[in-house]
């Protein structure tokens, strides 16, 4: 059965079939259409009485394609939008984010609007050298979750695990609960990141050794930084470099819990920072010659990208309640 678009000559079939109430199997068969492509058509059709009428149809099918190409032409046509689009590219900012933050930024000024997909067809089919900036580029790719892994249970009496944190970490209702690892280089080299779960900021720091003294040592520096209202819980992966967690909490205020082994998901805030973070660290990449300037540099890119289970605001300003900026 084919998915492609209805013809005109198969519209008239279809609304004469409707008429004389054909089943929805049966006129698939007869149109030789697949059953989806006919509950499409006649749904998306449908006039205000919910009757189907071919004439109609083909009217609304035009317009929908006028205002598509339209919003192609779109970015083509407006300067101010084109320049914009290809500004925040160049930063990283995924299309979806740039529309949203246009939408966020200048609800009342509608030309400036664009869809997602609009973008993305530009880049591919006009600005090809800006796919380098896109976090996929090699299409979608499906993450798994929640994968049972054959383990031996080595359960350490003295760490708190997840399952022991208040349940206000869990809803994300108050900043100040955190989660923490490390991204590694090609040369073992390690990058500590912590990522806070409202806001989704990120911190990250070059370790100079890949030791648990080292790691206590970054965080408690990192964290004399912060205020202590937004300094609640911290919960870490089951890395060696953590070992040092008792000396952390006693240094920092953070309460400390431990993820179960393998269950990379039960920090998903920061396993997506730091996927983000190896946009620019990526993992073929040596870290020995990485200076925290240039960590502090992509960091602070990351926590001005605008987020939409932020409303399209950025981690930076949910974290410091600050005012929406371009």
């Amino acid at each position: 059965m084919s998915y492609k678009h209805i013809t005109a000559s198969q519209r008239n079939e279809l609304s004469a079939l409707l008429r004389v109430k054909t089943k929805q199997k049966e006129i698939a068969k007869l149109l030789r259409k697949n059953r989806t492509t006919i509950w499409r058509e006649k749904n998306r059709n449908k006039e205000p009485n919910e009757k189907y009428h071919a004439g109609l149809a083909k009217e609304k099918t035009n317009q929908r394609q006028i205002t598509t190409h339209r919003q192609q032409r779109k970015i083509e046509h407006n300067t101010w939008l084109r320049n914009y689009i290809i500004k925040k590219i160049k930063k990283r900012w995924s299309p979806e984010q740039i529309a949203g933050r246009i939408k966020k930024r200048w609800k009342h000024d509608k030309s400036r609007h664009i869809g997602k997909d609009s973008i993305y067809k530009y880049i591919h089919k006009r600005r090809k050298d800006l796919v380098k900036y896109l976090r996929c580029q090699k299409g979608k790719y499906r993450r798994r979750y929640g994968t049972k892994i054959r383990e031996k249970q080595r359960e350490e009496a003295k760490k708190k695990r997840i399952d022991k944190r208040p349940a206000i970490v869990e809803k994300k209702d108050r900043i100040g609960d955190w989660e923490g690892d490390t991204i590694l280089g090609k040369d073992k080299n390690h990058i500590l990141t912590h990522t806070e779960r409202k806001s989704g900021l990120l911190l990250a720091d070059k370790l100079n050794a890949v030791t648990a003294e080292e790691t206590k040592k970054k965080t408690i520096a990192r964290f004399k930084g912060i205020p202590k209202k937004k300094k609640h819980t911290v919960t870490y992966d089951n890395g060696s470099t953590f070992a040092e967690y008792e000396l952390t909490e006693r240094e920092t205020g953070l309460k400390v819990f431990f993820a179960y082994p393998y269950h990379s998901w039960e920090r998903g805030c920061n396993e997506n920072a730091n996927g983000l973070l190896r946009q620019y660290f990526p993992k073929q990449m040596s870290f020995a010659n990485v200076k925290q300037e240039e960590i502090d540099w992509a960091v602070n890119e990351i926590n001005n990208r605008p987020r939409k289970r932020l409303g399209y605001l950025t981690p930076y300003e949910v974290f410091y309640e600050k005012n929406v900026t371009i």
